[in-house]
């Protein structure tokens, strides 16, 4: 039941493709893995989830051969229980202010040795306990932790993070960065360009850097830059360009 496609690909060196997940509805989800896209990112920061509808979208990710992650409400240790146990890839975890919160994060997202994850093999992750006895092993070894670079106190505190044992994925939010460094939805303020900047810089080799990107040019500048997780807008913007863009064909039928 657990799928750690995500980090598997990562370490492999490829780069992978998703897209934020907004909305409760296991047959949109479906047409992005039949779409090409390579995993999810399960907003229950943002989004409307219930535990219950968290676990149908991973389980409809898993149909159509795409990784699950789950960006969690918060770093609370019940948030990031509930969505590994109900067989998420990996977590991203948003709000986080130090390298310290962190270490944290990676106690309640692994199993010992490594952390203090609550064993229970009845969940779906583990196949309901049909998954063997090398189920915590294999969790431990596969389970992407992404956390989100979107304030000026991760920026500073950035070197530390690099040395974050089993963090794999530094996640640059520049939406949030922005308003963090007070230039609130002015992602290209240089103030902004000059700490995405920074954190490429030092994360290079170090740790897989993910980001955000609407546009084609974005995407090729990222990848160039050695940017290998990568979320293509939202299904709320992708279906909102869509229908923009539909719509726009009725302006020169309109009498007003």
């Amino acid at each position: 039941m657990f799928d750690g496609s995500v980090r598997r690909k990562l370490e492999a060196g490829d780069t992978v493709f998703g897209s934020f997940f907004k909305f409760d509805s296991p047959a949109i989800a479906e047409l992005f893995g039949l779409s090409g896209f390579d995993f999810l990112i399960i907003d229950a920061e943002h989004g409307c989830y219930t535990h219950a509808g968290i676990e149908n979208i991973i389980r409809t990710c898993e149909r159509v051969g795409m990784g699950s992650v789950v960006r969690t409400p918060d770093a609370g240790e019940a948030n990031i229980l509930h969505v590994l146990d109900s067989g998420a890839g990996g977590i991203q975890v948003p709000s986080l202010k130090s390298a310290a919160q962190v270490e944290e994060v990676i106690r309640y997202a692994k199993y010992w040795p490594i952390g203090e994850r609550g064993s229970a093999r009845a969940c779906r992750a583990a196949g309901y306990g049909m998954s063997g006895p090398d189920y915590e092993e294999r969790a431990n070894k596969e389970t992407l932790v992404s956390v989100h670079v979107e304030n000026k106190e991760m920026v500073e505190d950035i070197e530390a993070l690099c040395q974050v044992e089993h963090l794999d994925v530094l996640f640059i939010g520049p939406g949030d960065l922005s308003q963090s460094l007070g230039h609130p939805g002015n992602a290209g303020h240089p103030d902004v360009v000059a700490a995405i900047d920074r954190v490429i810089e030092v994360a290079a080799g170090r740790k897989h850097i993910g980001t955000v990107v609407s546009n084609a040019e974005q995407l090729e500048s990222y990848v160039a830059r050695g940017v290998k997780y990568i979320a293509w807008l939202s299904d709320l913007g992708l279906l909102r360009g869509a229908l923009k863009s539909a719509a726009a064909n009725f302006d020169a039928h309109r009498k007003s």
